[in-house]
């Protein structure tokens, strides 16, 4: 796994605007993407809207979360284990 110039873990970038496309529901891969996480590691999840059902969830798991809307169609929701 990755490192930034910090020395901490790269965070976790999942895309899941392909997934989408194709017709499918993206949370299993999400959730295997939470399970993977290591310590002091957050996961990004990157889509066409922002995903409030999933804050949800997470937020109950003990994450803290923050979004940033870059347009009307491409949010990131970055996902932090507290």
């Amino acid at each position: 796994m990755g490192t930034d110039r910090e020395g901490t873990k790269a965070d976790l970038v999942l895309d899941v605007r392909p997934i989408l496309a194709g017709g499918q529901e993206p949370f299993d891969a999400i959730m295997q993407g939470v399970a993977a996480l290591e310590e002091g590691q957050d996961l990004v999840v990157i889509a066409p809207f922002e995903p409030v059902p999933l804050e949800g969830v997470l937020a109950s798991q003990g994450f803290t979360y923050h979004v940033t809307e870059h347009s009307p169609e491409h949010f990131s929701v970055t996902f932090h284990r507290n």
